[in-house]
């Protein structure tokens, strides 16, 4: 039987937590950590025996759901056989060539070749690293700047830090590191000038953009690096030509265009790719999270014709390639990676997804739409957003200490239903696994209906009081 009390002991005593009040947690003013036992489907369950539905699969990540032993069987196959060997030298195994070859053949874009790595952070630093190389090798060594936007999240790492673009992941740290710039974000909602259609926003977005290669000169810009939707940044899809028009402008002064598809990819947005939801043709394609629907750590760096071609041709000249990692293809995560493609692939997930999706955006609006402090319900797919307004009319945000968002987010989780607080406003965020039944949606929504509705409850108590 699991000792509780000692296992938050020793994680209180030894465990650095990502994303974490150190203090407020070393002290217990947080109170215990939540020690996590199993899974099943689209919930989990604590040592203390509660369970909650997941709504937000683990990080985006858990898109088969939990549980799958078709997974954890293909894991232990691999561990038995073969545990580990380095992909250095040309070396390989069956399960990451089989994986290698799945993914440039759905991978949108013109993929060529995939690096691997162990998360969607060390994945953009390969990207950024990639587009140095790539520039250097044909003759343009000042081609070097990465535009990102604001609100965009790429990572926690040196680079991938610098591209996410929100000050917090920045403070006290050092970044963001010189060379990575940022602009716009592409949210109608809050960017938009009084009575501008989506189209003409757009249109503002990537002239805004051009402005600012043109302004640091497009000899000097290598990259633009972008979320089809923008996730931790508030679960935004883009405004209507988005797309389009950024494509336009990158072209016209040979940008390349990293999609990070580390959210947006395997079916979440109801197509196998945001990319292909939104008619993007990217150089550089980032995966990861559901590449392994978060069963080991896998990530890829997807290399397209044009960027490999000038590496290969370059090769004599320059030598090996000089990058790479310890567990760079790792035979279980590969393996991992291949069971959970079965899965995908055989459940058919992306459309799954985009049906399941319709019923889930449908039932967000009806239930939410009219509630006067949410100024606004979006989603594509299986990724879902409700943001909360002290004023709709006016769009006037809460005061930053109700800290309404988290409060709907706890309210929540009090009732077994984890969504989750997002940064850079009052957002309750959602991204279930795709496996997410029509029933299950109704209790999520539902569920976060009551936890809405509390917290106005309580917020009108505050205000008839003061």
């Amino acid at each position: 039987m699991t000792d509780i009390r000692m296992i938050a002991e020793q994680d209180r005593a030894t465990v650095l937590h990502p994303f974490t009040q150190l203090k407020d947690f070393a002290s217990g003013k947080l109170g215990d950590p939540t020690i996590v036992t199993g899974g099943k489907g689209v919930r989990i369950q604590e040592a203390d025996g509660r369970s909650y539905i997941d709504a937000f699969a683990g990080l985006y990540c858990v898109n088969i759901g939990y549980g799958r032993r078709e997974v954890a069987e293909a894991i232990a196959r691999q561990a038995y056989n073969l545990a580990y060997y380095h992909t250095y030298a040309a070396h390989t195994t069956e399960e990451l060539a089989r994986l290698a070859d799945r993914l440039v053949r759905i991978a949108p874009g013109k993929p060529s070749k995939v690096f691997f790595g162990m998360s969607g952070s060390d994945a953009n630093e390969t990207q950024a690293k990639l587009v140095w190389y790539y520039n250097n090798l044909r003759g343009q060594p000042k081609k070097k700047k990465i535009i990102s936007r604001e609100r965009g999240y790429h990572g926690c790492s040196v680079i991938s830090g610098s591209m996410t673009g929100m000050s917090f992941y920045h403070d006290h740290m050092d970044l963001p590191y010189p060379g990575i710039l940022h602009t716009g974000a592409p949210h109608h909602y809050w960017g938009a000038e009084p009575g501008e259609t989506e189209e003409a926003f757009s249109r503002r977005r990537a002239a805004e953009l051009e402005e600012l290669i043109v302004r640091e000169g497009p000899e000097t810009i290598g990259a633009f690096i972008a979320e089809p939707v923008l996730g931790t940044g508030g679960i935004t899809p883009p405004p209507a030509s988005y797309w389009d028009e950024v494509q336009k402008i990158l072209r016209r002064y040979d940008v390349l265009l990293i999609a990070d598809e580390v959210i947006c990819g395997f079916g979440r947005t109801g197509a196998d790719f945001g990319s292909t939801l939104y008619g993007i043709e990217p150089d550089l394609v980032t995966v990861a999270k559901g590449l392994t629907s978060g069963y080991m750590p896998l990530s890829g760096a997807i290399v397209g014709e044009k960027v490999y071609g000038v590496m290969e041709q370059a090769a004599d000249r320059v030598g090996a390639f000089s990058h790479g990692y310890t567990y760079s293809g790792h035979p279980i995560a590969a393996a991992a990676a291949n069971a959970v493609l079965d899965i995908f692939e055989r459940e058919q997930l992306s459309d799954r997804a985009r049906i399941a999706g319709l019923h889930f955006q449908k039932r967000l609006e009806a239930r939410f739409a009219q509630l006067e402090i949410v100024g606004e319900v979006r989603g594509v797919g299986l990724l879902a957003a409700l943001e909360f307004v002290a004023d709709r009319q006016t769009k006037r945000r809460f005061d930053p200490q109700l800290k309404v968002g988290a409060r709907i987010s706890k309210a929540a989780r009090d009732r077994g239903l984890i969504a989750r607080a997002m940064p850079h406003g009052d957002i309750l965020g959602f991204a279930p696994p795709l496996v997410v039944s029509d029933a299950e949606i109704d209790e999520i929504v539902d569920l976060a209906y009551a936890a809405t509705r509390q917290v106005m409850d309580e917020l009108a108590k505050v205000t008839s009081t003061s």
